[in-house]
């Protein structure tokens, strides 16, 4: 059954995959399995283009099996604005008119009846009209026989007149060369409270790198996060991607190296808890001081966790650390035990911990933790002068199912990678991804490792100016950062 799907204009490579991900939650596929590779097994749905329509235009057609699947899909994503059965569509009003009058009259009439309340609203693209103009297209379309009540507040249908503009390529949006007019009945739309209440300038407990609130539900919503499943971040920081998912009714756990932040926060009423506790949520299953490059499972534990959901450090805003200290990990000092009488306030010493050796131990850690079919969502800094599709760091027990760029700055962007376990962990396994890992540290990007990616963001735009010795470089030696949200 064809819907047409109105997407927020932003974070346009996380629309499609959202949708899919969420089509695949509430059982849009049926009984098909991820690790099978088949043309008939494929995990994708059919989307089309509306004529003349750009592909990054916030108008899709795609094909869901039910209407119910439809509206659960709408009320829950974060970029679908709503879901619509199409009753019409022209490139004028006339146009129009034919189209809705020619759409079967068994599809409109239930909905059309004496004994319920409707409502119209017109949406414009590219362009905006007033309140006048809107009350004169509603007017218009007279010719439908609406004999319910309209209630503006709670009506039992809603009704939407859509209107793009042959503005060509002068407005920055996506090229549009002829107008088109949408007419259809909403089945789903989403929830516009949500990202409002969670926003995280009225968070009670933040960190530098806290993540903003629409990208943790978007990571909540491609990890499959639902009541009875059990969601894990390794570096869980102030907790708010782990917020996402309780809202979403998972079970949460989390860990993070820093004890001050996972134990004491800024006091007993601002820490992790707190940020819990703000929004009326679950409180964590528990919240450990642990060390992802040591991480404190015991021997022989593993498939417990149903998503895995993190942002690694990186080295842009923060660093990754790692147990042990400089001179622990360059073997100047021999390990050491920590006296019980030292043991309540001791804050362990560790050293740097570079993104490439950041990433195999959270692939060895999923590999292990995750149940089958489990998701591993994270992000991926690149540069985008290197960027290369799909050229990822990986391990025999994933299967990569979905990339998802967002551009930073002009030099970079992070990649929302979504994985799936195909296959349970052995010690073969774990040597391979080994030699992978190895593999893919000397030959791909050697900014990897410590600092360089750092550097690479924010060195000056332009060294041959700066080598010169430019007056305004050389008085500031910290060049500013350019970054900006997309």
């Amino acid at each position: 059954m064809w819907f047409l799907c109105m997407f927020f204009h932003r974070l346009l490579d996380y629309r499609k995959t959202e949708v899919e991900s969420l089509a695949e939650l509430f059982g849009a596929f049926g009984d098909r399995d991820r690790d099978r590779d088949d043309e008939e097994n494929k995990l994708l749905l059919e989307w089309r283009l509306p004529l003349h329509h750009h592909p990054d235009s916030p108008f899709h057609f795609v094909n869901l099996p039910s209407e119910d699947i439809a509206r659960k899909i709408a009320n829950r994503s974060i970029l679908v604005k709503g879901l619509y059965e199409v009753w019409g569509e022209g490139g004028s009003y006339e146009e129009l008119e034919e189209s809705i009058r020619s759409y079967p009259d068994e599809r409109k009439l239930p909905y059309l009846n004496s004994g319920s309340t409707f409502k119209i609203t017109v949406d414009t693209f590219g362009k905006v009209i007033s309140f006048q103009e809107q009350n004169h297209r509603i007017k218009g379309l007279a010719y439908i026989p609406f004999k319910g009540r309209v209630d503006l507040r709670n009506p039992e249908h809603k009704f939407w007149l859509m209107e793009t503009d042959d503005y060509g390529v002068n407005n920055g949006l996506p090229p549009m060369v002829q107008r088109r007019i949408f007419f259809g009945r909403e089945v789903g739309g989403a929830d516009r409270k949500l990202l409002p209440t969670y926003q995280l300038k009225s968070r009670t407990y933040l960190g530098p790198t806290a993540m903003d609130a629409e990208m943790a539900f978007l990571m909540a919503n491609q990890a499959l996060a639902r009541p009875g499943k059990l969601v894990y971040d390794p570096f869980v920081g102030t907790g708010s991607i782990l917020i996402a998912a309780a809202h979403f009714g998972a079970m949460t756990m989390g860990a993070d190296i820093d004890i001050r932040v996972v134990r004491d926060g800024r006091g007993p009423d601002c820490n992790v808890w707190s940020n819990f506790k703000q929004y009326g949520l679950p409180m964590p299953v528990a919240l450990l001081r642990a060390d992802n490059n040591l991480p404190p499972w015991r021997p022989g534990l593993k498939e417990i966790f149903d998503a895995i959901i993190c942002d690694p450090p990186y080295g842009v805003r923060a660093g990754g650390r790692k147990s042990g200290g400089r001179k622990l990990l360059k073997g100047t000092v021999d390990p050491y035990t920590v006296p019980d009488d030292k043991r309540t306030d001791h804050i362990p010493s560790t050293g740097s911990y570079c993104l490439a050796e950041c990433v195999h131990d959270l692939l060895d850690l999923a590999a292990k933790m995750l149940i089958m079919g489990g998701r591993l969502v994270f992000f991926y800094p690149v540069l985008r002068e290197d960027y290369v599709e799909n050229h990822f760091p990986g391990h025999p027990c994933f299967k990569l199912i979905a990339t998802s760029e967002q551009i930073l700055s002009s030099r970079y962007s992070r990649v929302l990678l979504t994985m799936v376990k195909i296959s349970p962990y052995t010690e073969e396994i774990a040597e391979a991804a080994q030699i992978r890992h190895i593999e893919f540290r000397e030959n791909h990007l050697k900014w990897l490792e410590d600092g360089n990616l750092h550097s690479a963001v924010f060195t000056p735009t332009d060294p041959q100016l700066s080598a010169a010795g430019d007056s305004k470089l050389s008085k500031d030696p910290k060049p500013k950062y350019r970054g900006k949200y997309v």
